[in-house]
């Protein structure tokens, strides 16, 4: 860290741009009790500024257009059809409106859902550097440490709010455009709505979980570049990269290795009973890309030279 950092908040250091800083200036020298309140509310700010950006409601909506789409086309290609026709999960669609959450979350989990993780994740750190806010927050008493833990966590919420996104409407939709009822599991068993909608839940903190590690990986790159668009994209490409290779059956040896390899494997928790092997593989795998690359994010950002 340069030698200008390391000295109080000065005059020019009062008058911080409107960024995720607004919130965190502490009092000088800072006491025992401040770098805590400094740390939540740097957590309060970023979580506030994240879900204000016009950039994050537009990335949420396209998300929630695709179950949309999705139950309008089986809607109105269902009207003129035999019912059952097509493929099976679409033809599951028209029998129970809610696996048009689940339908929409296989389409999404491949490209749409790493495309807006990369443009979230990528811009963490990077994007700061760019805006010329991230000596700012530095300057404030919260260490580097705790600023990529928030980074990580803001990062994550947008992960959980994407996902919701993505069931929530497709249930809403899948219940407005087809009849809705007990579901037949793929062990033949038949479960309640109710215990369909927690078995929904299940899936979706099976999607979040499987998408810490791109999001630790993001966190990473971010913290290599200045530029916020080329740590968006590397994301992205990254996700694409790992895809191809898990598709690859010359390189079964590394596909356990992936992070991608169980991103469509929550098919155990449509069976009764629940088969949790799968996502316990994956939880360790997702947390194990999380220590590696919060490491490396770690020790590339606390000896980054920090200018803007």
């Amino acid at each position: 860290m340069s030698s200008d950092l390391s000295q109080g908040p000065t005059e020019a250091d009062s008058s911080t741009p409107d960024s995720a800083a607004a919130g965190v200036t502490a009092p000088l020298s800072g006491t025992l009790r401040a770098k805590p309140t400094a740390g939540w509310a740097l957590m309060g700010s970023e979580l506030s500024v994240l879900f204000r950006r016009r950039r994050t409601w537009v990335m949420l909506i396209a998300l929630a257009a695709i179950p949309i789409l999705i139950a309008v086309a089986v809607r109105i290609s269902s009207a003129g059809s035999t019912p059952g026709r097509g493929p099976a999960f679409l033809s599951q669609i028209t029998n129970n409106g809610l696996f048009v959450g689940l339908v929409a979350l296989i389409i999404c989990i491949p490209l749409f859902l790493p495309l807006t993780i990369g443009v979230v994740a990528g811009d963490t750190i990077a994007g700061e550097a760019s805006s010329g806010t991230l000596r700012y927050l530095l300057v404030a008493p919260v260490g580097r440490g705790r600023l990529l833990l928030v980074k990580f966590v803001a990062a994550v919420a947008f992960v959980i709010a994407g996902t919701l996104v993505i069931v929530i409407a497709g249930a809403l939709i899948g219940a407005a455009l087809f009849p809705v009822g007990p579901v037949t599991l793929l062990s033949g068993d038949t479960v309640s709505l109710g215990e369909a909608g927690v078995r929904g839940l299940l899936i979706a903190a099976y999607v979040i979980v499987s998408l810490l590690g791109l999001t630790a990986i993001g966190l990473f790159i971010s913290t290599l570049t200045d530029i916020p668009v080329g740590a968006m994209a590397a994301t992205v490409v990254i996700s694409i990269i790992a895809q191809v290779l898990d598709s690859l059956p010359q390189l079964d040896w590394l596909h356990p290795w992936l992070f991608s390899h169980y991103w469509l494997n929550f098919a155990d928790l449509l069976r009764q009973p629940i088969d949790w092997s799968s996502f316990g593989s994956n939880a360790l795998l997702q947390l194990a890309y999380v220590a590696v690359f919060g490491a490396l994010a770690y020790g590339r950002f606390s000896t980054k030279d920090v200018l803007s």
